[in-house]
Parts: structure tokens; C-alpha cells; sequence
């Protein structure tokens, strides 16, 4: 049974677990996604010498220089991650913070914590780039020493 705290007179009524809502009304929970929140592959090992905010910090960056995450994506809230995570909030916002820090994520007022654009960036797209020319370059037959030479003949314009 579903517990709707209302207000006025039926408030013990709910407090005591008693469903004060009509019959017939939809209880499924309802999900509403405003912005884009990127989802993030995180683990937390509890066994770890490391601590849990360090974790999760250097897990994010992970993700920002790979280029899993692009400048502009949306982190979930500090109280979201936790959750999911089972930490205390404070835990994941001292790993916000320092990534913050790090020049990795900004913090904007009313659209949360987002991928900041920036030099890492710059080398995730070109480390994106690099992996599909040298996938390009194997499928096509070309040996490695020659695929490199090809951009070295590139640079010199």
C-alpha cells in the first residue's frame, strides 16, 4: 500500500499508512526528465584502499578524457549519484568539486554540473579521431609504419 502524506484532517490517517486517495486513482510512480542527464558507469569498491570520492573522481575523468563524455553533457545532481551509489552526499560532491577544480566539470546555476570544454576535450576528440583513422587504415590493409608516415607527410602540408 502506498503512503500519500495529504494535508488537513487525513494526515494521521496517512501517517498511520492508511491510502487516503479515491479508488480508481493511478499510483504508478511517474518519472519526469527535464534536461539530458548523462548516465555514468560507476563502481564504487567499498573494499578499497582507496577512498570512495577518489573513486568516483578519477572514474569521471576516466570517462571525460576517453571521450565517453563530451563537453556539455549533464551530470546527475551530487544527491542523485550519492543515491545510486549509496554514499553520502558529501562524498560525491568533494569528487564534483575537485573535478571542478581540475578544470573537468563547471557548475552552472539552475542547469547543474556539466562537462566543461577545455583542452581534454580537445585531445578526446583527436584520440576518437586517431582510433577510427588507424581502424580505417587496418581494414583498408595499410601497415602501421605506413599509416603513420601518411600523417607525418599530412603534417608537413
Amino acid at each position: 500500500m502506498r503512503v500519500t502524506p495529504v494535508t488537513g484532517g487525513g494526515v494521521d490517517r496517512a501517517r498511520r499508512g492508511v491510502d487516503t486517495r479515491p479508488p480508481g486513482v493511478d499510483t504508478r510512480p511517474r518519472h519526469c526528465v527535464t534536461h539530458r542527464v548523462t548516465e555514468l558507469d560507476i563502481v564504487v569498491d567499498p573494499a578499497s584502499h582507496e577512498a570512495a570520492f577518489e573513486q568516483v573522481r578519477a572514474q569521471v575523468e576516466a570517462s571525460i578524457r576517453s571521450g565517453r563524455l563530451v563537453p556539455g553533457d549533464r551530470l546527475p545532481t551530487v544527491r542523485a549519484l550519492a543515491a545510486d551509489l549509496g554514499l553520502a552526499t558529501n562524498t560525491v560532491a568533494r569528487a564534483y568539486k575537485e573535478l571542478e577544480a581540475a578544470g573537468l566539470v563547471e557548475t552552472r546555476s539552475r542547469a547543474g554540473t556539466v562537462v566543461a570544454s577545455g583542452e581534454h576535450a580537445v585531445e578526446a576528440a583527436l584520440g576518437v579521431l586517431a582510433a577510427r583513422y588507424v581502424a580505417a587504415a587496418r581494414a583498408a590493409g595499410v601497415t602501421d609504419a605506413s599509416a603513420v608516415e601518411i600523417v607525418r607527410r599530412a603534417q608537413r602540408g
